[in-house]
């Protein structure tokens, strides 16, 4: 037997179920207090559970390689989780046919201004070109934003942490900000929060309400061809 006492970290460190494990129970706990707190917007369960996992990560000595070798298997089902939104879609088409006009307007204004605004912000700020390009499918899924990104010949991985952090950023600000402005209409809420802040915001909005994580869901899908379409343009009139 060997007599080193982090040996058996050592082999379980490499097993993919280990951090498989690691993964759902942090994110369980994560969001168990966020039912304790009342689905409070600042317990929001993705965010705790993500600087959780960094930080266990880094006093493990655990490259990232190493831990999304378990993870992937949560990562994979991203793909099928998008397609059951669907679901909640079907039964309430009827509210969502009646909302169509004001939907398109709002996703074109939307979009136009994630993108403008993000570019703007950049340039001001004397940012590289490539840093800036990164930054322009922020507000898309992470999937179609690094594919976006990587068609411009930015940094994919960039773009990846900058869909992160507004996706936490918007689910996180989205309820006291709406409260604020007294916006009570769920369908307005909700597509605000999927347009600008994708699939982590689709889970905020479900978490609120029902209707507004449909118009959530709808937005999110929306906006990533929209996005898909205006980003090349945007590149070439104001970065390029």
């Amino acid at each position: 037997m060997n007599s080193n006492p982090f040996a058996l970290w050592v082999y379980l460190s490499q097993q993919p179920l280990l951090w498989l494990t690691v993964t759902l129970f942090v994110y369980a706990a994560a969001d168990a207090l966020s039912q304790a707190s009342g689905r409070h917007p600042f317990a929001n369960p993705v965010f705790h559970s993500m600087w959780i996992v960094a930080v266990f990560l880094l006093l493990t000595g655990t490259s990232y390689t190493t831990y999304f070798s378990g993870a992937q298997f949560v990562h994979f089902l991203l793909g099928p989780a998008t397609v059951a939104l669907a679901v909640p879609l079907y039964e309430n088409r009827r509210t969502v046919l009646g909302a169509i006009v004001p939907m398109l307007g709002a996703l074109v204004v939307g979009c136009i201004t994630a993108i403008v605004s993000v570019v703007v912000l950049a340039q001001a700020f004397g940012l590289p070109e490539k840093v800036t390009l990164s930054l322009t499918p922020k507000s898309v899924t992470a999937g179609v934003a690094m594919g976006i990104s990587e068609s411009l010949g930015a940094d994919a991985s960039l773009t990846a942490v900058s869909v992160v952090l507004t996706g936490i950023m918007g689910a996180i600000i989205v309820t006291p900000m709406m409260n604020r402005m007294r916006i009570t209409d769920y369908r307005a809420r909700g597509f605000a929060v999927g347009l600008a802040s994708h699939g982590i915001g689709v889970a905020r909005a479900f978490q609120v309400d029902a209707m507004a994580g449909v118009f959530a869901g709808i937005a999110m899908s929306l906006n990533a061809l929209v996005t898909s379409l205006l980003v090349p343009i945007a590149v070439t009139l104001l970065v390029r």
